[in-house]
């Protein structure tokens, strides 16, 4: 048996004279995890409903459980898919809600009333099972829509912005609750949606996707670290910029020369040469402040002046303004106490380890 729940290889799928998704292969693990991030228009819904089989690939080939899904049509494929919306029926109780895709496949009624059971005991919404939908809050629904899927067992569960409809807090939470049930029933989970921090959060692997191309995919350390371009780079998290050109290579480092600023030290991707224009990404978080100009154990030192502070409960933000035209953001956590607080006009010096900082080829 493979190890992949899914196999995508070589799928293209166009809408009119839009290519929208464009040569996508991909490998899913049995028992993973697994996003598909992307904007608006990157193909990942498309490639959603390929793999539900509301449409058929133009070319390429689908597998999921090492079968060809050629042909094959939604009611036959294992798996099952959860809509942003719930789509449940307002007029069945949450019993019935679960219950329904058993009772059309024809299973027994003594069989489905502890497979009903069973699957809002995985949701946690056990004594829930005579109210309706009207009844529920958003996250209950949201529950027994996976409970509805779940039931019926699938080889792959495909979740469609499974969260968008919940407020932010609620988001959060049920971000590590679907992570938690995934685990426990060992299913493997698709979900596609643009928002990072949802899929950094839940998933084992991520796949990031733009103009129905595949442009990286990895584990969220992966794609958030060490991104492979600038657009995945500023389409998860936040990223301060710097266009330069690597003056010299030595080893693992580089050295990145920028206009009207000093030399910058980074890591560089094998095979960038001497001379190659690229951009220098880092995080907000990895950027150390200071007013003491000795502090020493930084491979890299800029010149600033805090344009603003901003509180946000748990952490600091500062705008800092390297030269006339450039603003950088640092995010630093909130310590409280003694812990030193910049105000707008004050020089700061900018600090961070050339490891921290990513160049990408442009």
């Amino acid at each position: 048996m493979s190890e992949h729940s899914v196999e995508l290889r070589e799928i293209v799928k166009r809408h009119g004279t839009t290519l929208a998704v464009d040569h996508l292969s991909l490998q899913v693990k049995r028992g993973e995890f697994f996003s598909i991030l992307g904007p608006s228009g990157s193909g990942k819904t498309s490639t959603l409903r390929l793999l539900a089989g509301f449409e058929e690939p133009d070319q390429g080939e689908i597998l999921i459980e090492g079968r060809s899904m050629r042909g094959v049509p939604p009611n036959l494929r294992p798996v099952n898919l959860v809509f942003q919306s719930y789509a449940l029926f307002p007029h069945l109780t949450v019993a019935g809600n679960v219950a329904f895709g058993l009772e059309m496949r024809g299973v027994p009624r003594a069989i489905i009333a502890p497979e009903v059971r069973s699957a809002l005991d995985m949701v946690r919404l056990a004594g829930k099972e005579e109210r309706i939908p009207s009844q529920l809050s958003g996250g209950e629904q949201q529950r027994v829509a996976l409970a509805r899927a779940l039931v019926n067992r699938p080889a792959v569960v495909l979740l469609d912005e499974p969260l968008g409809a919940l407020d932010q807090q609620l988001r959060q939470e049920m971000q590590l609750e679907l992570k938690t049930i995934q685990e426990q029933v060992g299913l493997t989970f698709i979900c596609v949606t643009h928002h990072q921090e949802e899929a950094l959060t839940m998933s084992d692997r991520v796949a990031v996707m733009n103009h129905g191309r595949l442009l990286q995919i990895g584990t969220p350390r992966d794609v958030y670290e060490s991104p492979s371009s600038e657009f995945v780079a500023a389409f998860i998290g936040v990223s301060n910029r710097l266009s330069g050109r690597i003056e010299m290579v030595t080893g693992t480092r580089c050295t990145v020369r920028v206009p009207d600023l000093p030399a910058i030290v980074a890591r560089v991707p094998p095979g960038t040469p001497e001379g190659a224009l690229v951009t220098l990404s880092l995080r907000p978080e990895r950027v150390h402040l200071s007013a003491d100009i000795k502090l020493d154990g930084f491979d890299n030192t800029l010149q600033a002046r805090i344009h603003k502070t901003i509180y946000n409960g748990n952490e600091i933000q500062y705008l800092l303004r390297l030269t006339d035209g450039l603003i950088w953001k640092a995010r630093v956590p909130n310590l409280g106490g003694d812990h030193k607080q910049f105000q707008a006009g004050e020089a700061v010096f900018v600090r961070w380890q050339a490891d921290e900082g990513v160049v990408l080829s442009e």
